[in-house]
C-alpha cells in the first residue's frame, strides 16, 4: 500500500506541518499509562483528565512546546524498609502529549482526588477577507 503525502494533493497548499504533526503524533508511544479522558466542556473548551493515583502536584509538570502539550510525572521510591507481599502500584515516571490545534490554549490544570485536570480553550479564528489586486505586465 502506498502512503499518499499531503503534497501529492494540488489544492492542499502548505499542509506540511499538519503532516509533520499527524507523523509525531503517530510516533509519540504513548502506551497505555497513565488512562486518560478527554471531553468537551463547551462548543470551544476542551478537558484532558489524567488517572494519577498517588502522585502529587509537586511530581508533575506541565509544558507547552511547539504547540504539543507535554504532561510528565516522576514519582520518588518511597518503599525503604517496607515489605511488600504484592505490589500492583508502581512508582514510574511517564510522559503523555497531546498535540494541540492553532489557537488553542492551556487555560489552566488542577489535581483532585487523584485526577488531574487540564482545562483548554480554543479561541474563535478570526475571519480575514483579502481582496487581491490584479496587475498587469
Amino acid at each position: 500500500m502506498t502512503k499518499l503525502a499531503f503534497g501529492a494533493y494540488p489544492y492542499l497548499l502548505g499542509f506540511e506541518q499538519l503532516e509533520r504533526l499527524v507523523e509525531r503524533t503517530a510516533k509519540s508511544g504513548n502506551e497505555g499509562y497513565p488512562p486518560f479522558n478527554i471531553e468537551q466542556s463547551t462548543a470551544r473548551s476542551f478537558r484532558i483528565t489524567l488517572a494519577l493515583a498517588g502522585f502529587t502536584q509537586d511530581d508533575l509538570s506541565i509544558t507547552v512546546e511547539d504547540r504539543q502539550l507535554l504532561i510528565r510525572g516522576r514519582q520518588e521510591d518511597d518503599s525503604d524498609g517496607r515489605i511488600f507481599l504484592h505490589r500492583g502500584i508502581a512508582a514510574r515516571q511517564f510522559q503523555r502529549s497531546f498535540v494541540l490545534a492553532d489557537g488553542v490554549e492551556v487555560s489552566g490544570a488542577t489535581m483532585e482526588n487523584g485526577l488531574l485536570h487540564v482545562d483548554l480553550h480554543q479561541s474563535e479564528p478570526e475571519i480575514v477577507v483579502q481582496n487581491i489586486k490584479i496587475t498587469q505586465k
